[in-house]
């Protein structure tokens, strides 16, 4: 047998974590490493915060899993919780982002076809990252997603990022909604631009479309806000929230209002697990930490301490880095096109003990969990340019 237990389907790399503190993982053989990736905007209160490890530990030990035919006291006050602190009316619960995403999907088609409408189309945004479900991959436009799964699902449309001219050209009488990134992720840590979010929330106004965020990389505080679209002062009809909102543990919801969710009644959606106690418990911990106005100052601070040591720095190394964009903790360092990003993600792993996240648009993504300070920040710098330094001499020689 030649194939590895664990499907192949990751280029998995050398280091291996088995514990994490704070702001570092350390790997089996001992070695440590600053984590600027939080599992990919995951633990976004970094490893063993003890209020959520506290919730965790407590509720595994009283009732982890019962099914959703029954009543979910657990469920019912953490989506109460979300529709307090947010635009939404109501809540499904996921297990995943992509799971969120899915439900959104339907959401916005069950909306118009339970008023007897065909509408069914989702215009989506060129090099957007949905997902790797079948939905969420034929919602995305990148073919390397699609490579092996064709044929892909009909009905979406897509249209360039932040083109607004180009998705009002291509509504028509078959279109359901938009779904869009305010903060492309995989893309590039690309920020959609006020005009462009506030178009596009005007166009489902007039048009009587559902406007569905994908908030699940840039939601749950890590721009700076509690969800990214506060930003551009708009609100959704329909919400993708996962990553953050359990700080490790894994589950995803989806937010509507009442509305967007006309159509979700009665036996047209589901989830085994969606919304279990063991899940409810992690992400109940997670608000108590970061829906208040003092923990969202406090991201908005370090982020911008963070993106000005950036952006000082980078300027030591013209050849290497282009510039720094970014909301909040959500940052992406764009690399010279004579730079091979993930490369360069390799190297300062494997050489510097700094862990970051490669991303579309040759672009360094750098997703630390949110109550860093000024130590970690210190850290970053000094690990960030010995790597700096030392690739730079590598390529020269």
């Amino acid at each position: 047998m030649t194939i590895t237990p664990l499907m192949p389907v990751y280029p998995r790399c050398g280091f291996r974590p088995v514990r994490g503190e704070g702001a570092w993982l350390i790997s089996e053989d001992g070695s440590r490493a600053l984590d600027f990736a939080s599992g990919i905007a995951v633990n976004l209160l970094g490893h063993g915060h003890p209020h959520l490890t506290k919730a965790i530990q407590e509720q595994a030990a009283t009732l982890m899993h019962v099914s959703n035919l029954y009543g979910s006291p657990q469920g019912e006050k953490f989506a109460q919780r979300l529709v307090d602190t947010t635009f939404a009316d109501t809540v499904f619960f996921t297990n995943s982002g992509a799971e969120a995403v899915e439900c959104a999907i339907k959401a916005a088609r069950a909306y118009h076809q339970s008023q007897g409408s065909d509408r069914f189309e989702i215009i989506t945004f060129k090099n957007a990252f949905h997902g790797r479900t079948m939905a969420t991959i034929s919602a995305s436009n990148q073919e390397k997603m699609h490579h092996g799964f064709s044929p892909l699902l009909s009905g979406f449309k897509y249209v360039e990022f932040d083109d607004l001219e180009g998705a009002k050209a291509a509504i028509s009488d078959k279109t359901a909604g938009f779904l869009v990134e305010p903060i492309q992720g995989e893309g590039g840590i690309r920020p959609a631009s006020d005009e462009f979010m506030k178009g596009l929330r005007a166009l489902a106004d007039e048009h009587d479309l559902m406007l569905v965020l994908d908030e699940v990389q840039c939601g749950v505080a890590r721009s700076g806000a509690l969800y990214a679209h506060e930003l551009y002062g708009i609100e959704p009809d329909i919400m993708a929230s996962a990553k953050g909102i359990g700080g490790g543990f894994p589950f995803g919801a989806c937010l509507a209002t009442e509305k967007a969710a006309r159509g979700m009644v009665v036996g047209t959606h589901g989830s085994t697990y969606g919304g279990n106690p063991l899940a409810m418990a992690a992400g109940n911990a997670v608000w108590d930490v970061v829906a208040n106005d003092e923990f969202l100052e406090g991201v908005r601070n370090t982020g911008e301490k963070l993106r000005a040591a950036i952006a000082q720095f980078i300027g030591n190394y013209p050849e290497l880095f282009e510039s720094v964009r970014g909301s909040g903790l959500m940052l992406g360092v764009r690399m010279n096109d004579n730079v091979v990003v993930r490369e360069f993600v390799g190297h300062l792993r494997d050489n510097h003990g700094l862990l970051t996240v490669a991303a579309g648009d040759n672009t360094l993504r750098l997703l630390p969990p949110l109550n860093i300070g000024d130590e970690e920040i210190a850290t970053f710098i000094e690990k960030l340019s010995a790597g700096a330094a030392a690739y730079e001499t590598a390529k020269a020689s």
